[in-house]
């Protein structure tokens, strides 16, 4: 960073922190405006990339502790100085400046000298690079977004694992192996659906330059179950009966996840497909609980003795002459 823009340029500031901030909020304020200002949430808007540049800059020399002691001296001479040339009732040179920072005794009578770099000696752009954190360089930087601000985070790493039905709706702890052979534990929490993401922070690559480390992202795939299927946090099965308990009306007993089975009551002339809903014997999760649906199936009997037929057919005689698909054909002409 060029000498100038220390002077010019309140870095306290720029990130909204007192000047006698700690290294914790501001490392906090930093990353709650960096997040903000990240050109990868503010694609195309350029005011926003340079207030991101502004603010890792700001950050850059204050979250370094020697930089942040030279950058308190320089703007402690005074934000009004200004490099320009010395002259008879002019404001202060550019030796004028650093004289006093190196010992010199002010302008034309300073005790330092300025030389090209070469084999074994150190140039003026290393000497300023020394004074204002450049890198063998004058205002040269390192790190973060295209050179700008704080270290790299690490990048992450994606993975999958495979659980039970059961396993997902009441959630569970599984391992994961690490490209180098390290075991991670990931909490799966109760509720998770097929599909589902889970974060695991800080988990991931290791920042290349002394950031934050990256993230796990782990893809969750459910195993179906024989019988239950998830719609959201209710539990759907279809539930068989036979012809005369859908005619007559009887009393079931129907499987819940849990293992302890619920009665429901099927009414008189309950036909194929009416769900019966049993609260709270669906899914719990961080969210709320879930219902049971229980679709009904009338069951048609594959296999009739002689003695079944034939009271079939005396049914027929004395049963409702109805046709139950007079209202289709009806409405299939309107």
């Amino acid at each position: 960073m060029a000498s100038q823009d220390w002077f010019d340029r309140d870095f306290y500031k720029v990130l909204g922190v007192a000047k006698d901030v700690s290294e914790a909020d501001l490392k906090k304020t930093y990353r709650k405006l960096a997040r903000k200002y990240h050109p990868d949430s503010n694609s195309g808007d350029a005011k926003a990339e340079a207030k991101f540049k502004e603010i890792s800059e700001a950050y850059s020399v204050l979250s370094d502790s020697e930089q942040r002691a030279e950058y308190d001296q320089v703007r402690a001479m005074g934000s009004g100085a200004r490099f320009t040339p010395g002259g008879a009732g002019g404001q202060g040179g550019f030796e004028d400046v650093f004289g006093g920072m190196f010992g010199g005794a002010g302008r034309g009578n300073t005790q330092y000298t300025y030389q090209q770099t070469g084999a074994g000696g150190a140039g003026f752009e290393d000497i300023l690079g020394g004074m204002f954190g450049g890198q063998g360089g004058f205002g040269s930087t390192t790190g973060g977004y295209r050179g700008y601000g704080a270290p790299t985070p690490g990048r992450d790493v994606t993975a999958s694992a495979t659980i039970d039905f059961v396993t997902a709706t009441r959630g569970d702890t599984v391992s994961l192996q690490t490209a180098e052979g390290k075991t991670i534990r990931v909490k799966i929490p109760a509720g998770v659906a097929d599909g589902q993401k889970i974060k695991v922070r800080g988990k991931g690559e290791r920042s290349p330059d002394g950031g934050e480390p990256g993230n796990i992202v782990l893809t969750v795939h459910v195993r179906k179950h024989p019988v239950f299927e998830r719609e959201g946090l209710n539990l759907r099965l279809t539930v068989p009966v036979t012809f005369v308990e859908a005619t007559l009306g009887a009393t079931i007993e129907v499987p819940t996840l849990d293992g302890d089975p619920v009665r429901l009551k099927v009414a008189p002339g309950t036909p194929s497909g009416r769900v019966l809903r049993v609260k709270g014997r669906g899914v719990t999760s961080s969210k709320g609980t879930g219902d049971l649906l229980a679709e009904v199936q009338v069951a048609v009997p594959s296999h009739l003795s002689d003695e079944a037929r034939a009271l079939l057919e005396e049914f027929v005689k004395v049963g409702p002459q109805e046709n139950p698909r007079a209202d289709i054909l009806a409405r299939s002409h309107t």
